[in-house]
């Protein structure tokens, strides 16, 4: 017996030592293939012929610096193109193989059913045909321009790439083929996420069936102080016409689409601001950036120069568009913020009651435009979808989040009407012409082709220049239109037909105002005289008025207090509630109140990361938001807060300032509360929900941990596991209204005041030497995370600092050239 247990231990090691082995050898398996995924940055590449595609006509030098940012040299613009679209493949090949899928609804081909809602969405909503549209339209040159481009991106995969980033292994794909059209459809769907209006309008759509139009003006007040809009009672004029299944349970607020779409986010926005050089030291311009966006890992801009005859210009690529974006050539710079107009209307459409084919016009009855639709779903039989289109656009009544539970689909659905999908959208040529001006006039020409995202546009020049242009197309509401896009409107009535497009001249713009300022921050970019329509849903003024006064806080600016401006995370919103805070903070019995207040002691609405006071503050607004609205918001409504985009903010100030105690009472409850009351009973319940989430000491409540940015990867951040080694993980200050901003993630019940959506890069440009000029973005250059270039920028993008943006970098530069076909 002893014999044989001593036999079973030897073998037992033998099998342990076996599988030991085993898990080596598959982990150094592995690592050399993952190392393989790795692009070589020296060398020479011969390039192959490929059929009907173009290949560079002389050698291309791609130079990159010490942070991985290309410098592309090249003896014609269609060369560099090639060799940006080769770059994009190296270092973010997983995130083209994304955008591609995305826009062409194709996700659920190798992610399965969680990929299919973000495929319905898409596909009914006809990205990538429209992008067809658009493609055939386009100049010659710009045509040329994006073939070059996506020949580079499959050049690299056929006849350069050893082995696919890991994670083509984790879904079992292969790149596809990237086409021309993808980097059109790309650009449809950066305007998508820029430009959801037609969430307000559904938010809207979906409170008026239960609250009134005071109701509803309350709880989603008008733009800062201004009076309501409009005299139209929409939430009436619904029921009247039977909108509204009765046997829905509760109208839900809608969420977000998908995790890949981030349409209509309240708060989304951006600052960018320039001064003269009589407001600077060096007697020129300077001008500052940060679009605020959503997290991603790899960040979703990507850093490079381009360098060829006409064109000379560095700044920031989106993978999968050759153009640099977001920059500066050798004469000019500009910024982006998102405008966030109103080009996206919502139309309920009255199917014919005595044929569900057809739908009410102006002018009768039209047929639905139908046509099927084939999604392949990973392991799944493929879908079979019907897609319908109206005289306005597509029909999205069953991919609209919630709408067709509450929606009386047997009589009505909804079609979009935007811009962005007109055939004659000529954003691609517009940027590229922008990156080839000389002077603020001519950027602000290069823009007249420009057409969505509609964006605010700063831009300097080294004669000393400045200028804004809200660029884009804006369509004009006819005067009797007394809806607006606040909410769906009827699509039989003429009237709420779109009666052409705003002229460029008359878009809102400046040139070399005479106090030398200009800046941006979502907030309402005209004056109240403007005489064409915008949009009701400005982002809150908070952010700008805040860069406003530092502006004004120094004579004479530089690039370093530009940069402690970028950095600022005073909260004018947390101002506004800080009294009440006071009050419930002193009232409070909790048995952590005495901790808790010491740790807020000195909490004055500035949300640095260092200190708890953010974080028992944040979660005090919060819960308030749910004692003041949350007993009268039907029960769906309350699941998609903040999943919505929304946080109530505003109208929180509102009732509060008023003391309406139409609102701060219970109706649950027999008693009947005042505001005092709702504020003292709220603070309790904050301190209890940081409990539930981090625990019993208050030491760990630091807002920068509570609030850390988390560049999520997709889609595999999702699985805990992967998240670990493929998420970016930042500690941050700041909330979403702060010009540091890092938007609250209140709808994620786990992680609340996660920092999900921020300033997705940061730049300085210094027109006295334009070489001067600063960037830096969250992650790093590279899409691989074997790659030292991953997550690089990380911690210096936290600490707000920043690198050179230079066409003369230091250092050793690594060399890549491409040899053209012979």
């Amino acid at each position: 017996m002893f014999r044989k247990s001593r036999g079973v231990v030897r073998w037992t090691r033998r099998i342990v030592r076996a599988v030991i082995l085993l898990a080596l050898i598959a982990i150094g398996v592995g690592a050399v293939i993952g190392l393989q995924s790795l692009p070589r940055n020296e060398g020479v590449v011969a390039l192959k012929r490929d059929a009907g595609a173009p290949s560079v006509s002389a050698d291309v030098s791609i130079r990159r610096d010490r942070m991985g940012v290309p410098h592309i040299k090249a003896q014609s613009r269609q060369d560099a193109y090639f060799a940006l679209g080769f770059a994009h493949a190296q270092d973010r090949l997983w995130q083209l193989e994304m955008h591609r899928r995305i826009a062409s609804g194709t996700l659920a081909e190798i992610l399965g059913e969680p990929g299919l809602v973000t495929d319905r969405f898409i596909r009914s909503l006809g990205v990538r045909r429209a992008a067809e549209q658009q493609y055939a339209r386009l100049p010659q040159e710009a045509r040329a321009s994006l073939e070059a481009y996506a020949a580079g991106v499959n050049a690299f995969v056929e006849q350069e790439m050893i082995a696919p980033p890991m994670e083509f292994w984790f879904t079992r794909s292969q790149p596809g083929r990237w086409a021309p059209v993808d980097s059109v459809a790309w650009l449809m769907m950066m305007a998508l996420d820029l430009g959801g209006n037609y969430n307000h309008e559904l938010i809207r759509l979906a409170l008026a069936r239960t609250l009134s139009r005071e109701d509803i003006w309350r709880v989603l007040p008008p733009y800062a102080d201004d009076p309501v809009p409009s005299s139209a009672d929409w939430p009436t004029l619904y029921r009247d016409l039977g909108v509204y299944n009765k046997n829905a349970k509760q109208a839900a607020l809608p969420g977000p689409i998908s995790p890949f779409i981030s349409a209509g986010i309240d708060g989304l926005g951006s600052n960018n601001w320039v001064l003269s050089g009589a407001r600077t030291q060096t007697g020129k311009p300077l001008l500052a950036n940060d679009p605020h966006l959503g997290l991603t890992a790899p960040a979703i801009w990507y850093f490079a120069r381009l360098e060829a005859p006409g064109l000379d210009v560095i700044g920031a690529t989106l993978p999968g568009v050759p153009a640099v974006v977001l920059g500066r050539n050798r004469k000019i710079a500009w910024g982006f913020t998102n405008t966030g107009p109103d080009v996206q209307d919502l139309y309920l459409e009255q199917i014919d009651p005595g044929d569900p084919k057809r739908y009410r016009t102006p002018d009768g009855s039209a047929a639905f435009a139908e046509h099927d639709e084939i999604i392949k779903v990973k392991g799944k039989p493929d879908v079979v979808m019907k897609v319908r289109a109206t005289r306005h656009g597509p029909v999205m009544t069953d991919v609209l989040p919630g709408v067709a539970d509450y929606l009386e689909t047997n009589r009505y659905q909804i079609a979009m009407r935007w811009t962005a999908l007109d055939p004659e959208n000529l954003a691609i040529v517009a940027t590229d012409a922008l990156a080839q001006a000389g002077t603020v006039a001519e950027a602000r020409d290069a823009l007249r082709d420009y057409v969505a995202p509609m964006q605010s546009v700063v831009i300097a020049d080294s004669d000393g220049g400045i200028g804004f242009v809200a660029a884009g197309r804006l369509p004009v509401r006819k005067p009797d239109n007394d809806l607006k896009g606040l909410a769906p409107a009827l699509g039989w009535e003429a009237k709420y037909d779109w009666g052409g497009d705003v002229p460029f001249d008359e878009l809102p713009q400046a040139l070399n105002p005479p106090d030398g300022v200009i800046a941006t921050a979502n907030q309402r970019i005209h004056s109240p005289d403007y005489p064409h329509h915008v949009t009701y849903d400005w982002t809150s003024p908070d952010r700008y008025n805040r860069i406003i006064a530092l502006l004004a806080a120094r004579e004479k600016h530089t690039a370093e207090s530009f940069r402690a401006i970028m950095g600022d995370v005073k909260s004018l919103a947390a101002e506004r509630l800080l009294k009440h805070f006071r009050s419930a903070e002193a009232a409070s019995q909790h048995r952590l109140a005495d901790r808790a207040r010491a740790a807020a002691s000195s909490f004055d609405g500035t949300m640095t990361a260092e200190s708890a006071g953010p974080a028992i503050f944040s979660s005090f607004a919060d819960q308030l938001t749910q004692s003041v609205f949350f007993d009268e918001l039907p029960r769906t409504v309350i699941a998609g807060y903040a999943a919505s985009g929304r946080d109530f903010r505003h109208g929180l100030d509102k009732v509060l300032a008023a003391n309406d105690e139409r609102w701060c009472d219970d109706v649950r409850t027999p008693v009947r509360e005042t505001c005092d009351d709702m504020v003292r009973a709220t603070y309790d319940r904050g301190l209890d929900e940081l409990v539930r989430l981090y625990g019993e000491d208050v030491a760990n409540w630091t807002w920068g941990r509570v609030h850390a940015a988390r560049s999520q990867h997709r889609p595999l951040g999702a699985v805990p596991t992967l998240a670990r080694f493929l998420d970016v993980v930042s500690p941050t200050g700041g909330d979403s209204y702060t010009i540091n901003a890092g938007r609250l993630n209140l709808g994620d019940r786990n992680a609340p005041f996660a920092n999900r959506h921020a300033a997705s890069l940061r730049a300085i440009y210094d027109l006295s030497d334009l070489d001067r000029s600063r960037f830096i973005f969250q992650t790093g250059q590279s899409g691989n995370v074997l790659s030292r270039h991953y997550r690089d920028m990380a911690d210096r993008w936290a600490k707000v600092e920043d690198l050179p943006l230079t066409m003369r970098p230091d250092g050793p530069m690594r060399e890549l050239t491409l040899e053209p076909a012979r």
